[in-house]
């Protein structure tokens, strides 16, 4: 009989944002997803949320026009993606103003979305 190993797996570096409305999938470093509060709580080993073991989180939105719901999730995971590069930037670096890449037609939406992610 072999011996089982109570070694834990390493998380993947990298997790797997599925938009369910449209399918569209965004593969991003889990550092970056981590600036949520909701995906560092959904892809944490410990949670007990099969996505900390399957490095996949399924996001559906129900009040966005299902054309858009690709984009809303694309421009939150840019934003993560920013607020992990300047985060901890210094006080000196001039950092870029993230408003001047969301469209304005999204506006709405895309805060609706960064407050369910407790990404703001």
């Amino acid at each position: 009989m072999a011996e089982q190993s109570e070694e834990k797996q390493a998380p993947s570096e990298w997790v797997k944002i599925v938009s369910r409305n449209d399918g569209h999938t965004f593969i991003v470093p889990r550092e970056v997803a981590m600036t949520s509060g909701f995906l560092r709580h959904t892809f944490d080993p410990e949670g007990g949320f099969m996505e900390g073991t399957q490095n996949v989180c399924i996001l559906e939105e129900r009040h966005v026009d299902s054309r858009a719901v690709a984009i809303i999730v694309e421009k939150v995971m840019e934003y993560l993606s920013h607020k992990h590069l300047y985060g901890k930037a210094d006080a000196r670096e001039e950092i870029p103003d993230f408003q001047e890449r969301i469209p304005p037609d999204i506006a709405l939406e895309l805060l609706m979305a960064a407050d369910f992610l407790e990404s703001a």
